[in-house]
């Protein structure tokens, strides 16, 4: 079977609350057959935020091949493309295998006491000069949740730094923005096997198809089943998601709030509310209502340009439905008013009592495996096992964990989003940066900014990864990193459960895993606790993650009656209960909730007497927004409105799946989706080049023709230089984005840019 061509595999149709039946994915090396492999080592696919678990093959020494575990809960054996094809197959090529420092402005090859003395000189040089705030770390969704934690202990109490944050700010700051604002705590309220026996599924922005292939190979067999649910799609585009929809809402970009206050203001003024619910287990009902009245459909339509019938009819589904699962991606989280909109998704399922239990729940997603762990750790700047930045008491419980006094750990002020840290090193105030697991030269907004901020001669870059990507090649130090299957470790899906990667193979030449990395980085730094004892107590993957589990008990994110040893085999486990908020009680009491709230139009946030004062006693928030324009409108001279996105056959900056031949060949250039009149108006046809160019840069790209709306350009966001023949900027989809985020999460706002777009010539 070639999965290349059939993306979702066979269909497996299953009649609501039946098990989802087991298909087992399974790819090898050309030659090779089941009888070939020496061994089979358990793992989990990290190449989407779905986490399939599967088992890799290994023969010789090398991973030869995967397949999927029938028994995991999340996918029963299915694999997606990217897991087939691009999990592995990168793994014999063109690694980092030595340590690189730049000497007269090359990088050149040598050992690893050179480099880390290198990196602990500069790093303990600026401790003493200008003290903590001097040193930043942007790290992946990618590595594994005992090298989230240790980082964690190292920023937070040995350096004492506020600047963490990772790559997730860009794909899932939104979801744990949303959740904390509604819940009072993040984490996933719903479950995958929720979608087994929903009777409508709402897709907020949300190329599933695309995204999340194994999922949404979950949806199609409850589409082509007995009684399938109905299915409503939120998005600009044409998707496979949107082929198959019952309603498909079409809004412009950055106009998803005023959507969404439609859809509410619908619900209420149809009678579709369960009031008992309501009001027995939210806050803010009223205000509610009176912020969306004015949101007529017909008010939405004109804002949105929508069919007003379209958003009654999905409103109808959603108020007459009695099993509704919502999910929300990137579609709202990178858009103007990110975490507004995607607070009325879960304002919606309040207002309908309609969360917690089978079939009725909603799915704030991530963009990235183990993102889940980022925002867990404190690796993302928040504090580790949910707990408050604003709450004392939070930190005294860190501080008695840590054995530091409570003013080494930073929190005077809220930690530095991934936005603001770039902008300290911009203007000189961090000096250090180590960035781990991640390519930004390629996936932050404004690129020539990132590249002219990473060239600073004050700024002392430190790049760990398994390959030579657009980052290393600025940095002063590369590390090269142990990648997936190369190391042990854990971690957690979109659906907080965990699974268990096993090392299968060795890395290759010197490189090491990224807890060693740290490991090695916090030894030679002498990080001490306030008894003299050494910090970081554990030497190895599981110590890391027993820490880990002292750290989370007792808060929202409890790992603590997990272990490696009920991790191994069978299926991943989730934190927690299957899915959240079964008693209706919500984690919003003031002594134990993580986080105080915001206003949603501008981000200011709730004080802890302000908070206190609402007394919320367990009740989640109805949180209420009006629709603003965003701040980039198109015009005369820059029409079109851009958005930026996936390909099924990527991952990010096609680090991993770019070395892969099946999945490079299914998708090697960049390119422009028009629509057709948009098409014949700038008369250009299928595969013509063309410039697409904002007021920051611009790429030329080949046309495709159909599923974008009039008015709307898409560009895929993965491609960056570093494996073309040239060091011209002309392919990165991120030359023409901004640097603007939410007032709330802090996610940029990739989806949003104006942009022109002229035919090239000859």
């Amino acid at each position: 079977m070639d999965r290349i061509a059939d993306i979702w595999g066979p269909r497996t149709p299953h009649t609501p609350g039946a098990a989802w039946p087991v298909r087992v994915d399974q790819h090898l090396e050309e030659g090779l057959t089941e009888s070939d492999v020496d061994r089979w080592v358990q793992s989990a696919c990290v190449l989407c935020s779905n986490g399939c678990a599967c088992d890799v093959a290994v023969k010789d020494g090398r991973m030869v091949g995967v397949r999927g575990r029938a028994e995991d809960v999340v996918n029963r054996g299915r694999l997606g493309p990217k897991g087939l094809y691009g999990s592995w197959q990168w793994s014999d090529t063109d690694r980092l295998t030595r340590p690189l420092v730049r000497e007269n402005g090359k990088l050149v090859e040598t050992d690893w006491d050179t480099a880390m003395d290198l990196v602990v000189r500069r790093s303990k040089e600026l401790l003493n000069e200008v003290g903590p705030l001097s040193h930043g770390f942007y790290t992946s969704g990618q590595l594994f949740l005992e090298e989230y934690y240790t980082l964690a202990v190292i920023g937070k109490a040995g350096l004492g730094t506020p600047h963490m944050d990772g790559n997730t700010r860009l794909c899932t700051a939104t979801a744990a923005a949303a959740l904390k604002e509604t819940f009072g705590a993040d984490g996933q309220p719903g479950t995958y096997t929720d979608i087994d026996v929903c009777d409508a599924l709402f897709l907020f922005g949300h190329n599933m198809a695309e995204t999340q292939t194994v999922l949404w190979s979950r949806v199609l067999d409850r589409l082509e089943g007995p009684d399938r649910p109905v299915l409503v799609a939120v998005d600009p585009r044409e998707t496979k998601v949107a082929q198959h929809a019952d309603v498909h809402l079409a809004p412009l970009p950055g106009t998803n709030q005023a959507l969404m206050n439609g859809l509410v203001r619908e619900l209420i003024t149809r009678g579709w509310v369960d009031h008992e619910y309501v009001k027995a287990h939210t806050i803010g009902f009223a205000e509610l209502k009176q912020t969306v009245e004015p949101y007529t459909p017909e008010h939405v339509a004109e804002v949105c340009r929508i069919d007003a019938n379209d958003l009654r009819r999905a409103a109808e589904l959603f108020g007459t439905k009695d099993r509704v699962v919502s999910t929300v991606l990137q579609g709202f989280y990178q858009s103007h008013q990110a975490t507004a909109a995607s607070c009325q998704v879960n304002n919606l399922h309040l207002l309908r009592g309609m969360i917690g239990s089978p079939g009725r729940g909603v799915l704030q997603m991530n963009g990235q495996p183990t993102a889940q762990n980022t925002r867990e750790t404190g690796a993302d700047g928040d504090l580790p096992g949910f707990r408050n930045w604003s709450n004392p008491q939070h930190i005294e419980q860190l501080a008695r964990l840590w054995n530091v006094e409570p003013l080494t750990i930073p929190h005077w002020a809220p930690p530095t989003h991934a936005m603001q840290i770039w902008r300290y090193a911009e203007q000189g105030t961090i000096r250090f940066l180590w960035i781990s697991g991640t390519n930004p030269a390629v996936s932050l907004p404004e690129l020539s900014r990132v590249r002219a901020i990473l060239r600073q001669e004050n700024l002392f870059v430190v790049a760990q990864d398994g390959f030579r990507t657009e980052t290393t090649e600025l940095a002063d130090v590369v590390l090269p990193a142990a990648l997936w299957g190369e190391k042990h470790g854990t971690f957690t899906n979109a659906t907080r459960t965990v699974h268990l990667s096993e090392q299968a193979v060795e890395p290759p030449g010197e490189a090491r895993s990224d807890l060693d990395i740290f490991l090695d980085y916090a030894r030679r730094m002498d990080f001490h606790d306030k008894d003299g004892d050494v910090l970081i107590k554990w030497k190895d993957a599981e110590g890391a993650f027993d820490a880990w589990r002292e750290c989370s008990r007792g808060r929202p994110c409890d790992y603590s009656d997990l272990s490696y040893e009920r991790l191994r085999g069978g299926s991943g486990i989730p934190w927690g209960t299957e899915r959240l908020y079964g008693d209706h009680r919500f984690p919003t009491d003031p002594d134990y909730c993580e986080d105080y709230g915001h206003d949603l139009l501008t981000g200011a946030t709730t004080t802890p007497e302000q908070y206190r004062a609402k007394q919320p006693g367990g009740r989640a928030f109805l949180k209420a927004a009006e629709y603003v324009p965003g701040p980039e409108q198109p015009s005369a001279e820059y029409p079109f409105v851009c958005t930026t996105g996936r390909t099924v056959y990527h991952f990010h900056t096609r680090t991993k799946t770019g070395r892969s031949r099946r999945l490079r060949d299914a998708a090697p250039e960049p390119w422009v989706e028009v629509s057709a009149e948009d098409a014949a108006e700038l008369g250009v046809a299928q595969g013509d080049v063309v410039r697409v160019e904002s007021e920051r840069g611009a790429v030329e790209v080949s046309v495709r023709i159909g599923r974008c709306r009039q008015g709307v350009v898409f560009l895929p966001f993965h491609y960056g230089y570093w494996d073309t023949d040239s060091d011209e900027h002309d392919r990165a989809a991120n030359e023409l984005t901004a640097t603007r985020w939410d007032p709330v999460s802090k996610q940029p706002v990739f989806k949003v840019s104006s942009v022109r777009i002229t035919k090239r010539e000859g």
